[in-house]
């Protein structure tokens, strides 16, 4: 396991009357610290071996013990410090950090007969502590092992058909735990147990807000790159785009922009990512078009993680190519967002796929990364991005990956796959829009699957694509839920591209929800 840097100082600056959250790998980490902020109290994560001497020294007012991948058992699985129960700060352990609170303080945890994922009923025995006069009577679980004895001193405040502690507490320490999620959305009542820690138990006050994380991230940018020149990667998207503001507002105008155009692009997008900027940016813009190149070097690859990786690597040797010719500037902007990061694998946690502005980086680059996002989630991104004044349109992007198209199309790459790819799915935007759910969907996309199907058009056999329609609802795109798109709109797209896209014979609906799908088929 890579040796990790020491506490970020801006960090210890700033997290005096908030929240640390201590990573154990799980997927929702940094959801956690999400919802804490949505709260409006500073939180941050600090890896699982930080040392109890760096958190006395930032003065946090709680902890909270994040979930994780492993088994409290397993070998090599990361360890709870017990000294960190000992500072006299408040903790919530969630999940396997609960687990790992109970073992250290003598309780018992063990593999049950029978997993807990999903939505899961609750029974409470007790309402003495943060659960009070919650309506907790469902709750979502990812769980194995459990906590099957508390740890002396400890009270059972609920449990459910598994895990005959589902929560405990010991007032007198100021020690909570919870083997369910409640930093999802699918525990409804999630958010308020976790203000009962913050407010009741931690005596924080709700204070923090995105102005405050500006203005961390303008140090922290202008403590990075000092005098130097810097290019941004920027795709049109809000996450690229509120970073370029970022960094602009830090060092003015040593950013220079870079949109590369690799030719996977959706129907239109580069003339409107180069007009948008044009009108509403203060800094220059070198358009790259490199179609060719790209498509070039994707020719015959099928598997996901390697065009993600050629994708990555590519777009880095044109950033350092392009930074030759701007007095070698020596800084990369990218708009890396949490989600990418945790999805691509971090010290703890597993890897989902690997994001070409992460796990798809080259290692030998002569460019540093600047990423003022990396602990963001997209909304918060976009509650930035208002605050920094970025056009509504702009800020209301759908997500859209950075590989673009060469991850919906399921194969090899071609340009026919392409063009079809891309007026199918300007249909199914058109039709979104005019349906006026565009806002409410966090995704809605076609994807094109390299496989053929009969059918029979016009009295004649056809043999050709289908397409899948792929839309969904999230918070923050660590779980997501399909879309019940009306059965009207679904046959206006379904007949348009059918009659408007040569080449395909077939839509379909993808009604998968992530877990255990995830929302990019690639």
């Amino acid at each position: 396991m890579a040796e990790r840097a020491p506490i970020d100082p801006q960090l210890a600056a700033a997290a005096p009357g908030g929240v640390l959250v201590v990573d154990f790998g799980a997927q929702y980490s940094q959801l956690i610290a999400r919802r804490i902020r949505e709260c409006r109290v500073f939180s941050a994560l600090v890896p699982h071996d930080v040392t109890p001497d760096e958190v006395a020294a930032i003065h946090p007012r709680g902890l909270v013990l994040s979930g994780g991948p492993a088994s409290v058992y397993a070998d090599g699985a990361p360890k709870l410090n017990p000294a960190l129960l000992e500072l006299g700060v408040p903790v919530l352990g969630i999940c396997y950090g609960m687990q790992s609170m109970a073992q250290a303080l003598g309780g018992e945890v063990a593999r049950t007969d029978t997993a807990e994922f999903g939505k899961t009923d609750l029974e409470v025995v007790s309402r003495n502590g943060l659960l009070g006069d919650l309506a907790a009577e469902t709750c979502w679980m990812s769980h194995r092992d459990a906590v099957v004895g508390a740890p002396e001193g400890f009270e059972i405040s609920a449990r459910t058909t598994a895990a005959p502690v589902a929560a405990m507490e010991n007032a007198e320490s100021k020690m909570y735990g919870v083997q369910f999620h409640p930093e999802v959305v699918h525990t409804p009542f999630g958010t308020d147990l976790l203000k009962n820690f913050l407010f009741d138990v931690c005596d924080c006050a709700p204070t923090w807000t995105a102005a405050n994380l500006i203005d961390d991230e303008v140090a922290r940018i202008r403590a990075q790159v000092g005098d130097e020149s810097v290019i941004c990667g920027l795709s049109g998207g809000v996450d690229s785009a509120v970073a370029a503001l970022l960094v602009h507002r830090a060092i003015g105008d040593k950013l220079t922009c870079v949109f590369v155009d690799h030719g996977m692009l959706r129907q239109n997008e580069a003339e409107q990512v180069v007009a948008a900027f044009g009108q509403h940016f203060k800094v220059p813009l070198v358009h790259v078009e490199a179609q060719d190149h790209f498509i070039g070097k994707l020719e015959g690859v099928e598997d996901p993680e390697r065009k993600r990786k050629i994708i990555g690597e590519e777009f880095i040797r044109i950033f350092e190519r392009e930074s030759g010719k701007l007095n070698d500037a020596r800084f990369l902007v990218q708009g890396t967002l949490y989600s990418d990061v945790i999805e691509s694998g971090s010290r703890d946690a597993a890897k989902i796929k690997s994001h070409h502005n992460v796990g798809g980086l080259p290692e030998d680059m002569s460019v540093e990364l600047v990423e003022p996002l990396r602990q963001l989630f997209k909304d918060e991104v976009r509650a930035v991005g208002e605050e920094l004044g970025l056009p509504e349109r702009m800020v209301w992007r759908q997500p859209f990956p950075g590989p673009g198209l060469a991850i919906r199309i399921v194969g090899d790459i071609t340009a026919e796959r392409l063009a079809i790819l891309r007026q199918a799915d300007f249909v199914l935007q058109e039709e979104i829009r005019r349906a006026g759910l565009y806002r409410d969907l966090w995704q809605s996309f076609a994807v094109l699957p390299a496989v053929r199907s009969v059918g029979v058009q016009g009295d004649e056999r056809t043999y050709a694509y289908p397409i899948v329609i792929r839309a969904v609802t999230s918070d923050d795109a660590m779980t997501a839920d399909w879309a019940r798109l009306p059965y009207d709109l679904l046959e206006r797209i379904s007949s348009r591209i059918i009659n408007e896209v040569d080449g395909v014979n077939r839509v379909t609906l993808d009604i998968t929800s992530k877990p255990p799908g995830t929302i990019e088929w690639e």
